[in-house]
C-alpha cells in the first residue's frame, strides 16, 4: 500500500502532464508542455523513475539530412540518370571512353552509373562498348525511390529503429548524413495511477537544507522535510595532489639535470627524414610500414628538410643498403615513433662541441595495448657527444641513472640498431613483469653522424630510455595504462617513493 507521497512542485507538474496525456511522451515534448529545456528536467524524471513513479524508456532515433551532394543530384539528376540521357542522344551505344568525355562526370561518379546501370539490366557492355538495352522499368523504380526519399527531407527526418534499405542507399552514396540519438520516453507506473486515482499525491516544497532565514521566517513549516539515503556511495574525491607518474618524470628530468644534462624539445610532427632516414633506417625497413607508424594524410609540409641532409641521407643510404633512396618517401609526414629525432636535429644544429642533451617527451605507435604496450607513450633520450666519449661511458651512465632512480642491478646483452654500433640493451627486474628491457643505445654510426655534418673527430653516445616502464617498476604497477588513469583508487594504489609528496 502506498502512503501520501509528497513532491516538489515541479515533480508534480512532470507526473500530472504524464497521467493527462494518458501515453508515453518524449521529454522534449514533456519539457514543451511545461515551458521547460528536456535538460532541465531530466534530474527529476531519474528521481521519480527511482521512487517508481515513472517508467523511462530509452530510444535509438536515426536523424537524417541531405548533403551537400545529396542536394545537388536531387537538383541536377544522378548520375546514372545523366549518363542514360546522354546515351540515348547519340543513338543508344557508344564507346566507353567516348561516353565519359560526354556526360561531364567525374571518372568516381562515371564508373558508378555505369556499374549501376548494367546491375539494373538498362545497359549491356561488350568489350569497350556500351549499349542500351530499352529494359528501364527496375532503373525507374529505383531512381524514383532515391529521389522520392531526398526531395522528402527537409531539415532533419526521424526514422525510428533500424533505417530503411533506401536511406542505407542513400548514407552508402554520400547523399544523406545520419546522426543518431537517443529519445527519452516517459510514461506513469500503475503505482503513481493508483496514487493519483486514491488523492494520496500532493506537492509541497521539499527542503533539503535548513537556512538561518526559513528559521527565522517560520518559513520551515510548509515543508516537507527530504529523506537522504546513507547507503549511497559518494562521489570519489577529486584528486588533490600531482599524478605519481607525472611527478616521476619530473624527479627523472631533475636527475638528469644533476648529472650534467640539458632537456630540449622539438615537433610532435615531422618528416620520415628525421625520424627514420638521418638514422639510417632503410626505406623497405619493416619499422616504416604504415602498420607501425600514425602518417599524416593531409598535405602538410615538412617545418625543416635542408638540402644538405638530404643529399647526405640519399648518398649514404645508396651506399650502405645498396637501394634506390627516395626523397619524396623522406618527405612523408608522421608522428614521430621516438625521441631520437629531437636530439639527432640538435647534433645537425649545433654540430661540434662537447654537451649532453636528453628528450623526455611522448611518442606515438600503433600498437596494441596490453600490460606494457600503448599507443601513446613517453620516451627519454639522449645523447653525450664529444671527442673523448666512449662505449664505456654509456654504459656507467645507464648504471648511475638506475642507481639513482633505485632500480637495482642493470643486465646488459648485445643488441642491434640500424643506426647505432656498438648497440646494448638493458633491463632491470619488475616483480611481477620479470625482465623489462628499458635501456637500448649504442654508439651512432660514423655513417649517421655524417648525414648530420658531424665532424668524425666526434663521437656519440646515444640512448632511449622506456621510461614509461620504468615507472611501473619504480611505482609498482603491472599494466602502463595504469600510468595514465584519473581513477582516484588506481592512483592512490601506486608505492609511494620518497621523493613523492
Amino acid at each position: 500500500m502506498w502512503s501520501m507521497v509528497v513532491l516538489p512542485p515541479l515533480q508534480y507538474s512532470i507526473v500530472k502532464a504524464l497521467i493527462e496525456a494518458n501515453q508515453p511522451i518524449d521529454a522534449d515534448s514533456l519539457a514543451g508542455k511545461l515551458g521547460k529545456r528536456a535538460e532541465d528536467i531530466m534530474r527529476d524524471l531519474e528521481e521519480l523513475r527511482s521512487r517508481g513513479l515513472v517508467n523511462l524508456e530509452h530510444r535509438p532515433v536515426n536523424k537524417v539530412s541531405l548533403t551537400s551532394l545529396g542536394e545537388a543530384y536531387l537538383k541536377n539528376g544522378l548520375p546514372e540518370e545523366r549518363l542514360l540521357s546522354h546515351l540515348r542522344s547519340i543513338g543508344g551505344r557508344a564507346k566507353v571512353g567516348e561516353l565519359a568525355r560526354l556526360t561531364g562526370l567525374s571518372d568516381e561518379e562515371f564508373a558508378a552509373a555505369l556499374g549501376r546501370l548494367r546491375r539494373l539490366n538498362a545497359i549491356s557492355l561488350t568489350g569497350d562498348s556500351v549499349t542500351l538495352t530499352g529494359v528501364e522499368e527496375g532503373l525507374r523504380a529505383y531512381v524514383n525511390e532515391l529521389k522520392g526519399l531526398l526531395a522528402g527531407i527537409r531539415g532533419e527526418v526521424e526514422y525510428p529503429g533500424e533505417l530503411p534499405s533506401i536511406v542505407e542507399e542513400a548514407r552508402r552514396r554520400g547523399l544523406v548524413k545520419v546522426r543518431q540519438v537517443r529519445r527519452v520516453l516517459a510514461s506513469p507506473t500503475q503505482g503513481l495511477m493508483e496514487l493519483y486515482r486514491s488523492g494520496e499525491l500532493s506537492s509541497a516544497r521539499v527542503i533539503t537544507s535548513l537556512t538561518s532565514a526559513d528559521l527565522a521566517s517560520g518559513a520551515w513549516r510548509g515543508g516537507v522535510f527530504k529523506e537522504f539515503d546513507l547507503t549511497v556511495e559518494v562521489p570519489l574525491r577529486p584528486i588533490r595532489r600531482r599524478h605519481p607518474f607525472t611527478q616521476f618524470l619530473d624527479h627523472v628530468r631533475d636527475e638528469l639535470v644533476a648529472m650534467g644534462f640539458e632537456e630540449v624539445k622539438d615537433n610532435h610532427v615531422d618528416a620520415a627524414l628525421w625520424n627514420f632516414d638521418v638514422l639510417l633506417v632503410p626505406q623497405y625497413h619493416p619499422a616504416r610500414r604504415e602498420t607501425d607508424v600514425f602518417y599524416v594524410e593531409n598535405r602538410l609540409k615538412p617545418s625543416e628538410a635542408p638540402g644538405d641532409v638530404m643529399g647526405r641521407a640519399s648518398g649514404e643510404h645508396r651506399a650502405v643498403w645498396g637501394y634506390g633512396w627516395s626523397g619524396e618517401e623522406a618527405l612523408r609526414i608522421l608522428l614521430r615513433t621516438h625521441t631520437t629525432l629531437v636530439t639527432i636535429r640538435q647534433i645537425y644544429l649545433r654540430g661540434r662541441g662537447e654537451y649532453r642533451l636528453f628528450s623526455l617527451d611522448r611518442v606515438y605507435r600503433p600498437d596494441t595495448p596490453d600490460p606494457t604496450h600503448f599507443m601513446e607513450f613517453h620516451q627519454l633520450e639522449g645523447i653525450i657527444v664529444g671527442r673523448g666519449v666512449t662505449f664505456r661511458n654509456l654504459l656507467g651512465f645507464f648504471t648511475e641513472l638506475a642507481k639513482r632512480l633505485g632500480l637495482g642491478r642493470v643486465y646488459f646483452k648485445p643488441a642491434y640498431f640500424p643506426f647505432t654500433e656498438p648497440s646494448v640493451e638493458g633491463y632491470v627486474k619488475h616483480p611481477r613483469l620479470g625482465q623489462l628491457e628499458v635501456f637500448p643505445g649504442g654508439m651512432f654510426r660514423p655513417e649517421v653522424l655524417r648525414v648530420v655534418g658531424l665532424d668524425r673527430d666526434y663521437k656519440v653516445a646515444a640512448w632511449g630510455v622506456g621510461i614509461d616502464r620504468l615507472a611501473m617498476v619504480v611505482l609498482g604497477v603491472d599494466d602502463i595504462r595504469t600510468l595514465y588513469t584519473n581513477n582516484v583508487r588506481e592512483v592512490e594504489s601506486m608505492r609511494g617513493v620518497a621523493w613523492v609528496v
